[in-house]
């Protein structure tokens, strides 16, 4: 399930990506078997070594793992020709700090991706269960952005931000229901059964949640996803 759109990120075979706070690797996985040269980075060394086995499972996708920091990235500066920072930034207090810092590794000319909980969403889940966020959530999300609100960081670190869409608008319920019954009841039956639509959705590409997602998108859309480019 990607939420970046490798189009207007401008990826060629070839371009050295950085996947930040990569999680599972969906992104980093997509864009090495796109032929990009591909470095995921995390906190986290559970989800860098299910990485490792994902890509390590097809012979046609390398990608370089490292345990970083946002802040303190381990990188020269123009390393990049494209950054990805998907759902990462809600989670870091200094987020002037990190886009600064992707800033810095992005050479010049190249283009950043940043996806984030959109606002109306994400503010539902606020209101609807503290256990949702931080400071209930060790590491969880610490802010709500609106898009105007990330255009702001990113102009501010040196970026020129440009489109803008948002996704996943099938999730954004699920994620209500979730709030509303406990972020972590996974077995309530209305939860399982929202997510059993959802893996179907992801597996089967159905035309009608695909025409669903796309006429909501605008409004329910989870995800807003900001590109931006280093002058």
């Amino acid at each position: 399930m990607l939420t970046a759109r490798y189009d207007v990120l401008g990826l060629q075979p070839g371009d050295r990506v950085l996947d930040l706070g990569c999680g599972g690797g969906r992104h980093a996985f997509e864009a090495a078997r796109r032929g990009g040269v591909v470095t995921a980075v995390d906190l986290d060394l559970a989800e860098l070594k299910h990485v490792r086995d994902v890509t390590g499972a097809d012979p046609d996708v390398y990608v370089t793992t490292v345990n970083g920091d946002a802040l303190q990235l381990p990188f020269d500066d123009g390393t990049f020709d494209r950054v990805i920072a998907s759902e990462v930034m809600e989670h870091i207090p200094d987020d002037a700090a990190a886009a600064r810092e992707l800033t810095r590794v992005l050479r010049p000319g190249g283009t950043i991706a940043v996806t984030i909980p959109a606002w109306l969403p994400e503010k539902v889940c606020w209101a609807l269960s503290e256990e949702y966020h931080a400071p209930f959530v060790e590491g969880g999300h610490v802010r709500i952005y609106t898009e105007m609100g990330l255009r702001r960081v990113l102009r501010d670190a040196g970026l020129e931000p440009g489109f803008a869409h948002h996704a996943h608008a099938l999730h954004a319920p699920y994620w209500w229901l979730k709030c509303a019954v406990g972020p972590t009841n996974e077995e309530h039956p209305l939860v399982k059964a929202y997510h059993r639509l959802l893996v179907w959705d992801i597996v089967s590409h159905p035309v009608v949640t695909r025409v669903a997602e796309k006429v909501l998108n605008p409004v329910l859309g989870k995800s807003l996803v900001v590109y931006a480019r280093k002058p």
